[in-house]
């Protein structure tokens, strides 16, 4: 939903630059929240039985998803057009979070709590994932997003919305599920 925002901010500003100006900040946020999630996992991973782990994970996304569908809409977080990268950051890691962007990372990230070398190498590689996931998210959000504001600008999202919130909670469900079904 980050590009959704740019693009906004975009429009609002009449300007490409404030697209791109956008984009490092919501993806600072998103990858703090994903991050804080990774670094809890691995050190709890570290510290209970995989299977409980899992069980837990599964059972943690499948009540967010309940969540999510009853409540998720309507507890959104205000920040306005005029917010500075600050403000765009705040948000991201908030709408990140509150969205279980860094839940979602738990099935790839619970395997590595099994690895060799104690906790830094589960932690190293938990953090190079949210790394590399956080630039993959950079570049499809900022393609998506200039996409939108160069050619097919705002009147596009309006007749072609699709509603990501709903297939974000089935999401969620499905990951929580699958946790819960292969632990």
């Amino acid at each position: 939903m980050g590009w959704l925002f740019a693009v906004a901010l975009g429009l609002h500003r009449h300007s490409r630059r404030a697209v791109l100006l956008a984009l490092p900040p919501l993806a600072a946020g998103h990858a703090l929240a994903i991050g804080v999630v990774a670094v809890a996992a691995v050190f709890l991973g570290l510290r209970i039985d995989p299977v409980a782990a899992r069980i837990g994970a599964g059972g943690l996304l499948l009540a967010w998803a309940g969540y999510h569908g009853l409540y998720g809409h309507r507890h959104r977080v205000r920040i306005g057009m005029t917010a500075g990268a600050a403000g765009l950051a705040l948000w991201s890691f908030l709408m990140a979070t509150a969205h279980g962007a860094g839940l979602m990372l738990l099935p790839a990230l619970l395997p590595l709590c099994t690895m060799p070398g104690g906790p830094d190498g589960p932690l190293t590689v938990s953090l190079a994932a949210v790394a590399v996931h956080t630039l993959a998210m950079l570049v499809a959000m900022g393609a998506i997003a200039l996409l939108v504001h160069d050619w097919f600008g705002v009147g596009f999202l309006r007749r072609g919305w699709i509603n990501l919130d709903a297939v974000w909670t089935g999401v969620l469900a499905v990951t929580g599920l699958g946790l819960v079904v292969t632990a």
